[in-house]
């Protein structure tokens, strides 16, 4: 299973990706909503009265200013959702992407410690070899048992957590993540970006959200207090049963229904409205400043990441070297086994720090690349 594979995975299958679908389409039905024109209304009765019979068409009347401000809170509300749906598929990558390097990284020291394990197998059946020739103390067999046996408990230990890292992959693509059903065919490799060309052009896609809910929210209260006239509705119809006129005469009829606001100035709605509109001004405003907050510091992890993986190649060539020379150096009687297993020790670490470097530079860019992403990339 790639990267690639396991991110389109998580956006196919994944519950996160399913809500914010869900979102997006419940959006669009409102604005659909809000675009509908409203049904007439068809009334029949009989008097005895005469005429007896009474056909009546009553038909709102939907105003061009009442409109307007339903149907742009409602577009408004939508494009919120789909800006929204739209950070969410970028977070969702994110994680997936997060999660695969993490499983990558896992393995690797899994690999690292069964081999380190291997290795102090070796080192102790060359101490018992020298033991037996008397060319080492029983003192130097211990030591070499103690570190083989404290090696093996950390590959098994390693082996475990690469387990489970590879099963929060499965777990994130949507896959059962009870027992392990792919294997991982990437490498883990520093990612090549600078921190310059991760940039995107435009806003954040949450502020862009959030500026959205403010405008719905505007448009929100601008209806509701539009909405203190009601709309009048006109009526159309026709009576006919007149026993006095000649047979099949029918008299029109002609009204309006205009809705007076006598007791009822629409004051609940319009509080709440002005009230969702100052918490979405406010959500806005923090919104910015959290986001440029988390991109300068998602910018400078990146730059620290980038000069650790630096540094860390060239210490782990020297401390592979170190370990290298003093192991022959041990098999020759030059140094003491404790000096050779404070190197291979420190060739263990810069090796296990290299590789934990590297899963950080490549979250660090997938964090920038998360907080960059703007509309215009859609």
């Amino acid at each position: 299973m790639t990267r690639a594979q396991a991110v389109e995975a998580a956006l196919a299958r994944g519950a996160r990706a399913a809500l914010g679908r869900a979102d997006t389409a419940l959006a669009t039905g409102a604005l659909g909503t809000a675009r509908a024109f409203p049904n007439p209304l068809l009334s029949a009765t009989y008097t005895k009265d005469v005429p007896h019979y009474h056909y009546v068409a009553d038909l709102a009347l939907d105003l061009p200013w009442l409109r307007s401000a339903r149907v742009g809170a409602a577009a408004s509300a939508r494009d919120a959702a789909r800006y929204g749906f739209a950070f969410e598929r970028a977070a969702i990558r994110f994680d997936a992407d997060t999660t695969y390097t993490r499983a990558l990284a896992a393995l690797a020291h899994a690999r690292l410690s069964r081999r380190t394990a291997r290795d102090a197998d070796s080192l102790l059946t060359m101490a018992r070899l020298r033991r037996e020739v008397g060319d080492v103390s029983e003192l130097d067999v211990r030591l070499a048992e103690v570190n083989a046996g404290q090696l093996e408990n950390i590959a098994v230990d390693d082996s475990l957590a690469a387990l489970d890292a590879l099963l929060a992959v499965q777990f994130v693509m949507g896959l059962p993540a009870d027992a392990p059903a792919i294997t991982l065919s990437d490498s883990l490799v520093p990612a090549d970006a600078m921190p310059d060309d991760t940039a995107g052009a435009g806003e954040p896609l949450p502020v862009v959200a959030a500026a959205a809910t403010l405008r719905s929210a505007e448009r929100t209260l601008t209806f509701a207090h539009r909405s203190v006239f009601a709309a009048p509705s006109i009526q159309v119809g026709l009576e006919r049963g007149d026993p006095t006129a000649p047979a099949g005469t029918v008299l029109p009829t002609f009204g309006v229904s205009l809705p007076f606001p006598l007791f009822n100035w629409n004051g609940g709605e319009i509080g709440q409205a002005r009230a969702a509109r100052d918490r979405a001004q406010a959500q806005l405003d923090l919104t910015r400043r959290q986001s440029a907050a988390d991109l300068s510091r998602a910018r400078r992890l990146l730059a620290a990441a980038l000069e650790r993986v630096t540094r860390g190649r060239r210490l782990l060539a020297s401390a592979d070297r170190v370990a290298a020379m003093s192991l022959r150096a041990y098999a020759e009687g030059a140094i003491p086994l404790a000096n050779v297993l404070e190197a291979q020790r420190n060739a263990r670490e810069a090796l296990g720090r290299y590789i934990d470097d590297v899963g950080l530079l490549n979250d660090a860019v997938g964090a920038v690349h998360l907080l960059t992403a703007s509309r215009d990339q859609l």
